[in-house]
């Protein structure tokens, strides 16, 4: 059994791939467009070039996502965690993917991390990032 967060974006999904990409190494391995499909006839026309599938990993890790279209949902409950060994990475990805961002608890040491902070990327998307003490 594998679990596998599947994000949905509001009309941006090839935007936030390549972001990914470039902030967290992803490496994109599959994307279907709407006006790919089997359903391109009846999907409109400014839908066409929307991701109804895209698969990814980030460290090895398989995450997938799609332009959400008429079932949008803003994310709620929920962070996807980046647990990381060094402090300075940490920092690195927190800069990157919390700019434009909502920050809800700013990078800062705690009493169980060397770093943590929770935010939403520009997309919309909750993160975690974490740097754990020794136990």
């Amino acid at each position: 059994m594998h679990l596998n967060p599947y994000i949905g974006f509001k009309d941006n999904c090839a935007e936030a791939l390549a972001f990914y990409e470039k902030v967290l190494g992803a490496k994109v391995l599959v994307t279907f467009k709407y006006g790919e499909s089997p359903m391109a006839a009846q999907m409109p026309p400014e839908s066409k070039d929307k991701i109804m599938h895209a698969r990814f990993t980030v460290a090895g890790q398989i995450i997938m996502a799609s332009d959400g279209m008429c079932n949008y949902e803003k994310p709620a409950g929920f962070h996807i965690s980046i647990n990381v060994e060094d402090p300075e990475e940490a920092e690195r990805i927190y800069a990157a993917l919390s700019e434009n961002g909502e920050i809800r608890m700013k990078m800062e040491e705690t009493f169980w991390a060397k770093r943590f902070a929770m935010f939403s990327d520009r997309f919309g998307t909750p993160w975690m990032i974490n740097v754990s003490k020794p136990m």
